[in-house]
C-alpha cells in the first residue's frame, strides 16, 4: 500500500487541507505527523496560552482523526530528523506539508527537502492552506511584494480563490509508527480567561458568527465594549479554520460587514507577503525612521507600568489587562496600546511586539510584528508619524466606559465617559478611583518628544 507522511504545522484542521487530500488520493494510506519542534529557538512560540491553545487543537484534531479510522502520530524533536524517521518507519515515499513565510520556515523547508532527496524521497508544499492568496501569487510590477496595502487589496479582491475542500471520511495510518501520548492543556502561566482550542470549537464560532456578528461588523467592529469581532484569530493562526474556506463562506453572507471583514482577513495576507520577501522584518524595521528608541533600561519604569496596564490611561490600562486575562486583545486596543507604547512613551517598538507574543494567543511573527511596526511607522503605514491619542480613542471607541470598568475595577463606580479622565474627578468620585496611578506622562510632552525624535518640529 502506498504511503505519505502529512506534516501538520500551522495548520490543525481535517477541513480543507489540500497536503492532506493529496495525501489520501489513490487509497494511500497517510501517517498524519505533528512534531514539536526543538528547533524553534523560541523567541515568538514559546509563551504558555499559546503551549495551551495547541494541545487543544492537537487533541481534536487527534480525536477527528480517529473518528474516520487514523490517528495523530505526535513527536518531539529536530523537525527533519522526526520527519525522516516516520518516513523509514512508513516506508513512505512522499511528504506533504503547508507552505509558510518565515525564515525559520524557510530553512525547515530546505532543510527537509535536501533530506529526503537525499533517501530518494519527494516533499511536496502547498499553498493557500495558511493563506487565502499566496505569497507572490499577486505582486506589483516593479516588486516581489507589495509594501502599501490598498493596491495590494485590490489585486487580492480580483483574485479567484480555489475551491474548498471537504473533510476525509476515513484515514488509514499504517501499523508500527509510533507516537508520544497527547498532552492535556497545562495551567502553568496560562491567563485565566484564555479561550479553548480546536478544530471542531472554531467551526461552531465561525458558524455563529456567520449567523449574528458579520453583518454588523463594519459597524460595531470598533465597538470596545461591545465585543463585536469574530474572535476567530486564534484559530486561523493554528490553522484549525481555512482562511479560504473562510473567506468563501463570509462572502455567501454578503453585504457590508461581510465585505469589512474579509479586508481584514487580506490583511493577513498582505502582512504575510511582505514577511515572505522581507524575512528580517520580524525584528529588523521594514522602513527604518532612524529612531533612537527608549529601551527596556532606560524606560523601565513606563514599560512596566504599561506591561501592568497602571499607565494611568484607563482604557490602555483597560487593553493590557484584558490580555493578561484573555491572552486576547480587541483589535483596537491593540493599535491604541501599541501607540501609546512606542510613540507617546517612545519606547522601541519590539519591546512591546516581545511583550505581545508572550501572552497573546493568536501570537503569529507577520500579523503581530508587521502592525507593531504599522504603528510605529517603521513599517507599511503611509503616514508613519500618525499618533493615536488614548483619550480620544477612549472617548470615540468606548464612549460611555463599560469596557474600561470591566477591566478597570479601580474605576467601576465611576458613571459614563468620565472614567477616561480620572484626574479630572473630585469629591466622591475622587475618592472611589483612588487607587488608580497618575499617568505616566503627558499627552503634549510625549506627543513634542516623539516628533522631535522624527524631525517633525
Amino acid at each position: 500500500m502506498p504511503t505519505s507522511v502529512v506534516l501538520f504545522t500551522a495548520d490543525l484542521r481535517l477541513h480543507d487541507h489540500p497536503p492532506l487530500r493529496a495525501a489520501l488520493e489513490g487509497g494511500h494510506e497517510v501517517v498524519p505527523l505533528f512534531v514539536r519542534d526543538s528547533g524553534i529557538a523560541d523567541p515568538f512560540r514559546g509563551a504558555p496560552n499559546r503551549l495551551a491553545f495547541l494541545d487543544d487543537c492537537l487533541r481534536d484534531l487527534d480525536a477527528g482523526l480517529r473518528r474516520r479510522g487514523g490517528r495523530l502520530v505526535v513527536r518531539s524533536g529536530d523537525v527533519v530528523e522526526e520527519v525522516c524517521k516516520a518516513v523509514t518507519e512508513a516506508d513512505a515515499d512522499d511528504v506533504h506539508m503547508a507552505a509558510d513565510v518565515s525564515a525559520y520556515a524557510h530553512l525547515r523547508e530546505r532543510r527537509l527537502r535536501s533530506a529526503l532527496e537525499a533517501e530518494g524521497r519527494r516533499l511536496h508544499v502547498h499553498d493557500t492552506v495558511t493563506t487565502a492568496v499566496a505569497p507572490g501569487a499577486v505582486t506589483p510590477a516593479s516588486s516581489d511584494h507589495f509594501a502599501v496595502f490598498t493596491p495590494y487589496y485590490r489585486q487580492w479582491s480580483g483574485r479567484r480563490l480555489r475551491d474548498t475542500l471537504g473533510a476525509p471520511r476515513a484515514v488509514r495510518v499504517p501499523a508500527g509508527v509510533g507516537s508520544e501520548e497527547l498532552r492535556s492543556r497545562s495551567a502553568a502561566g496560562v491567563s485565566p480567561g484564555l479561550a479553548e482550542g480546536g478544530e471542531t470549537l472554531g467551526r461552531k464560532r465561525l458558524a455563529a458568527w456567520l449567523r449574528s456578528g458579520v453583518a454588523a461588523y463594519e459597524d460595531r467592529h470598533d465597538d470596545m465594549a461591545g465585543d463585536a469581532t469574530s474572535r476567530l484569530s486564534p484559530f486561523l493562526h493554528f490553522g484549525t479554520l481555512s482562511p479560504v474556506e473562510v473567506v468563501h463562506r463570509v462572502r455567501r453572507v454578503g453585504g457590508p460587514g461581510a465585505e469589512a471583514f474579509v479586508r481584514q482577513v487580506a490583511w493577513r495576507d498582505f502582512h504575510r507577503q511582505v514577511l515572505a520577501a522581507r524575512t528580517d522584518a520580524a525584528t529588523a524595521d521594514y522602513r527604518t525612521k532612524h529612531d533612537r528608541w527608549r529601551s527596556a533600561r532606560t524606560a523601565r519604569e513606563d514599560v512596566e507600568a504599561w506591561r501592568a496596564g497602571r499607565t494611568g490611561y484607563p482604557v490602555v490600562d483597560a487593553a493590557m489587562r484584558q490580555l493578561r486575562h484573555e491572552g486576547w486583545m480587541h483589535n483596537r486596543a491593540r493599535l491604541l496600546t501599541a501607540s501609546f507604547l512606542a510613540k507617546t512613551l517612545y519606547v522601541d517598538w519590539r519591546i512591546g511586539a516581545r511583550h505581545f507574543l508572550d501572552l497573546l494567543v493568536d501570537g503569529d511573527i507577520a500579523n503581530n510584528q508587521l502592525n507593531w511596526q504599522w504603528v510605529a511607522g517603521t513599517g507599511t503605514d503611509t503616514r508613519p508619524n500618525r499618533v493615536l491619542n488614548p483619550l480620544t480613542q477612549g472617548k470615540r471607541h468606548d464612549p460611555d466606559g463599560a469596557y474600561v470598568r470591566r477591566w478597570v475595577p479601580e474605576l467601576a463606580d465611576i458613571e459614563g465617559g468620565a472614567v477616561h479622565e480620572p484626574w479630572k474627578l473630585s469629591g466622591r468620585d475622587r475618592s472611589a478611583a483612588a487607587g488608580y496611578p497618575e499617568p505616566v506622562v503627558d499627552l503634549a510632552e510625549g506627543l513634542a518628544r516623539f516628533r522631535r525624535a522624527r524631525g517633525r518640529e
